[in-house]
């Protein structure tokens, strides 16, 4: 059976790693997808099948015929920094694809690793501006078209860097920090709405982003960065998208009908490793 029969998703950062597996997974199991993200050429060629919309001035339905309604991915180009890309992604998944029942706010970066002395303020606001208002934005312009379905569920991309501070991540730990305050709120406002709201928590996700921190640990000798990284682990690996994705899943369906509220770490036991080290 479908897990996700007849639901509607739009899922921000879905060109590549987890955002990607999230929605070819949903897809998989039913859902209709609105595929949000700011590289188009990664949207092209992660959805070549599919016909791109971006975010514009015009009417969602303007053009648009009965082939585009029934295409289980809708490849969206938005900058989820920007409201008004923001309302119109939302506006067009609405009207393309019959409403909205689930939304994986996935969109984010990691800015610079550098030391707090060296962290440059225009990056530090430039990564909360992408991971915390992205988050705001995209759950803001979502909620309306939630409540008309009777309710749903939000799961935001966090990390285990909300629960730790490892040194030369400033920006983003005091991002991913920050987006724990967002869930609870969310989930508390929400609730009597029938919407669930939850954070999933990944540790080193094998995607561009953590092998762009391999060779700023250990430039010259990636192999040594990735070494480094594993390490901080229990189970000494990178966890892959699709087993984030399949944790997205279990939130995002009726089998967790129950869970609101609440962090959901997939770290390989990180966390463990950097409380104790």
């Amino acid at each position: 059976m479908l897990r996700l029969k007849d639901k509607v998703a739009v899922i921000t950062g879905a060109a590549s790693g987890i955002g990607l597996a999230a929605t070819r997974l949903f897809a998989r199991e039913g859902a209709r997808v609105l595929a949000l993200d700011l590289d188009e050429t990664a949207l092209k060629t992660a959805y070549q099948p599919e016909v791109l919309f971006r975010a514009s001035s015009e009417p969602a339905s303007a053009g648009r015929g009965d082939r585009e309604r029934e295409a289980p991915v809708v490849p969206f180009v938005a900058d989820v920094t920007k409201e008004d890309h923001v309302a119109q992604a939302m506006a067009t998944a609405a009207e393309l694809l019959g409403g909205i029942d689930i939304v994986l706010p996935n969109a984010g970066i990691f800015g610079r690793h550098a030391l707090i002395q060296d962290c440059p303020l225009d990056e530090f606001e430039r990564v909360l501006r992408v991971n915390v208002t992205g988050v705001v934005a995209t759950i803001k312009h979502a909620v309306p078209h939630l409540i008309c379905r009777g309710g749903g569920s939000i799961v935001i991309t966090s990390s285990v860097g909300a629960v730790v501070g490892n040194p030369g991540s400033v920006a983003y730990a005091a991002s991913k920090h920050a987006l724990t305050a967002v869930m609870k709120v969310a989930a508390a406002e929400l609730a009597p709405f029938g919407i669930r709201v939850n954070t999933v928590n990944p540790g080193l996700v094998d995607t561009p982003m953590i092998h762009a921190l391999e060779h700023d640990l250990a430039p010259g000798d990636p192999e040594r960065g990735k070494t480094i990284l594993q390490e901080a682990t229990l189970l000494k690996r990178y966890v892959q998208p699709e087993e984030v994705a399949e944790l997205m899943l279990f939130l995002a369906a009726d089998t967790g009908s129950f869970c609101t509220g609440a962090m959901y770490m997939i770290d390989g036991g990180m966390q463990y490793c950097l409380q104790h080290r």
